[in-house]
């Protein structure tokens, strides 16, 4: 009966897609805008199924440039959250400021039933992710975690891949995730200070970009947990990054296949591709568009170009605008979600204790 399952969600979302045009829009607040990743909502083509009714930030210089840059009032920036959420009401928030901050957001906007997404990852520590989702669950708000990846049409088909038994059980996943530094390639000033700051990031390259890493992975796991998490981090430019790793690997064990995440600030160009190996054969994820993949010995390695994916699953905040009024329920341990997210903070958390000791870290069971 899997056809049938299958149909029966493809119609969900193409109804989904002819409907968002008439549904009226979910009313979203920005909250912060020191995460450069906000020009993703600010720089959004109008399509109708949300709007930005506020902005929350006390940088008026920041908030000016931004507004100015995508055609938007100032008169929708506030100081504070606080008085973002009395003035306009959101009905969620998206929040774009440090990763430190992602535990205040959700404690004011979880009590007043405001759904909140964040930019990866979920929390800076696994402390802190444990408050977010005790206040997500107890006042039943969505709290999403969005990364670029989950968008990439090429790591859903490998997922397919590997759950499909084209290319065999699951032995092998390597994932690499960087670029050549955020001061090398021009980030501004305001993201470049909390992102070097192992209290407001949690770590450098470990956590900006090992996060992409633990999430995939999960994903393809079906959230089976790591049985342990070895680091090994360096500072191979200390005089850009006193304060923080730009290089880390962290390797996962499975009972069964290794993950293997590479995070660096040292890459020669911009990177995010995965590589998934079966037993049978592998399916590589080079970017968002292009898939090499070959099933089996015996068989040809082929390059196929993947198209975006269907309208709501092409877009964050389409998804989180879907979820929330349509009740759109997420699969087991999705990209987005709250538990596998939490899962991606317990593997950083055990990444950087093992970096810090040299130790494997083992995870309760």
């Amino acid at each position: 009966m899997k056809w049938l399952a299958l149909f029966c969600f493809t119609l969900c979302m193409q109804s989904m897609a002819h409907s968002q045009t008439e549904k009226v829009p979910l009313r979203i607040g920005v909250v912060g805008l020191t995460h450069t990743h906000v020009h993703w909502i600010l720089g959004r083509e109008k399509i109708g199924d949300i709007e930005i009714v506020g902005v929350a930030e006390p940088n008026r210089d920041l908030a000016k440039r931004y507004m100015d840059q995508h055609g938007f009032s100032l008169d929708l920036v506030f100081d504070s959250l606080e008085e973002m959420i009395e003035t306009v009401k959101p009905d969620a928030v998206t929040a774009f400021g440090t990763i430190y901050d992602h535990l205040k957001v959700v404690e004011v906007c979880a009590p007043k039933g405001i759904h909140v997404m964040v930019e990866k990852p979920l929390a800076v520590s696994f402390e802190h992710a444990k408050k977010m989702a005790a206040l997500a669950k107890k006042h039943g708000i969505q709290l999403l975690t969005n990364y670029e990846t989950t968008w990439y049409p090429t790591n859903h088909e490998a997922f397919r891949l590997l759950h499909t038994d084209s290319i065999g059980a699951l032995r092998k996943v390597v994932v690499h995730d960087g670029h050549q530094g955020p001061k090398e390639i021009g980030v501004n000033d305001e993201f470049l200070e909390w992102l070097t700051d192992p209290e407001l990031n949690g770590a450098g390259a470990l956590t900006d970009f090992g996060c992409y890493g633990a999430n995939l992975i999960t994903w393809l796991a079906k959230g089976q947990r790591p049985i342990s998490v070895f680091a090994i981090t360096q500072q191979i430019k200390p005089d850009i990054y006193p304060n923080v790793d730009d290089e880390a690997t962290i390797i996962l064990e499975y009972p069964t296949f290794q993950g293997i995440i590479q995070a660096s600030w040292n890459w020669p160009v911009s990177r995010k591709d995965m590589e998934v190996y079966g037993e049978k054969g592998y399916a590589i994820a080079k970017n968002g568009k292009d898939l090499i993949f070959r099933k089996n010995e015996k068989s040809k390695e082929e390059l196929v170009e993947m198209q975006s994916r269907e309208y709501p699953l092409n877009d964050p905040f389409a998804l989180l605008a879907t979820v929330i009024q349509s009740g759109m329920e997420l699969p087991p341990y999705d990209l987005n979600s709250l538990e596998n997210n939490l899962l991606v903070n317990e593997i950083l958390s055990a990444a950087l204790e093992s970096a810090k000791t040299g130790k494997k870290i083992y995870l309760d069971r």
